[in-house]
């Protein structure tokens, strides 16, 4: 009883139980009336309630230094916005260019493009805990899945004419995928680099971190290339959605490591500083 006290005071829950209740709110009016001044709204607020929950909750656990929510939100509006405007331009230009998108360099575009907040962060803010840096890269991630989200559903409105139901379901299912894909291989990134400094410096810049950011790579490819495939039969489907669902909980899986191992960290220079608070003799 007293677990689920607490997690009814958590922000993120109130968030997450407010939003659920507005959006039905907003499309029982919208289907009642037909009115499309809802229609932004309820598009906006579908593709960023899971992205701001995901976020909160993360930020809301005890972190080993002081994060402004400042820092937060700059990392979740401007990496999420540069990260689509930058890699929305370059997807482009290579398309122009060769005449065709590989799959591959989707990846390496969007992959990049979400880091370039956090890395302003990295450089020139004093945030040293991997705790920090796995939150920023799940900020910029979620808000770059938040905008793409955004897009897809809006995409699907105008391809069907107006289907609301239809562009619900895409928002849905891309919110509720959004954690394992951009925020997860974001964050994998960031969490790695933020360790590295701390235990060889050199400004984190090493082989764990450089072959992360390539499983974030190759995991993104992989995922595209299942998605993009056409089906045949109902086995194909399946096959198709399985691998798909692999890829979502390796990802998952590996965030929740990464997570952990951050946590442990933070336990231990908290206790490391309250004991040398209690041992240390007034001046």
């Amino acid at each position: 009883m007293q677990a689920i006290r607490a997690t009814l005071a958590r922000g993120w829950f109130q968030v997450l139980i407010g939003g659920i209740v507005l959006f039905y709110m907003l499309n029982d009016v919208y289907q009642a009336t037909g009115n499309p001044n809802f229609v932004p709204s309820l598009l906006v607020l579908g593709a960023f309630l899971v992205p701001v929950v995901l976020v909160l909750w993360a930020y809301e656990h005890p972190l080993p230094e002081r994060i402004p929510p400042s820092a937060v939100v700059w990392n979740f509006l401007w990496g999420g916005a540069l990260g689509v405007i930058i890699a929305g331009t370059l997807e482009y230009d290579t398309y122009r260019t060769l005449g065709f998108l590989p799959l591959l360099a989707v990846g390496l575009i969007e992959e990049t493009a979400k880091l370039i907040v956090p890395l302003v962060f990295f450089l020139l803010w004093r945030y040293r805990s991997e705790m920090a840096g796995l939150l920023f890269g799940l900020a910029s991630g979620m808000g770059f899945a938040a905008l793409e989200t955004l897009g897809y559903g809006f995409t699907a409105l105008l391809a069907s004419r107006g289907n609301i139901g239809l562009a619900e379901f895409v928002l849905l299912v891309r919110g509720f995928l959004s954690p394992a894909g951009h925020a997860a291989w974001t964050a994998l990134v960031t969490a790695t680099l933020w360790r590295e400094r701390q235990h060889h410096g050199r400004a984190g810049l090493t082989r764990a971190t450089l072959g992360t950011y390539l499983l974030a790579v190759a995991l993104h490819t992989l995922w595209d290339t299942f998605q993009v495939m056409s089906t045949v039969t109902r086995i194909d489907w399946l096959g198709i959605e399985g691998v798909s669902a692999a890829i979502a909980l390796l990802s998952i899986a590996l965030l929740a490591r990464r997570y952990r191992e951050a946590r442990r960290q933070a336990v231990a220079a908290a206790s490391a500083i309250s004991g040398s608070q209690r041992n240390g003799s007034p001046s």
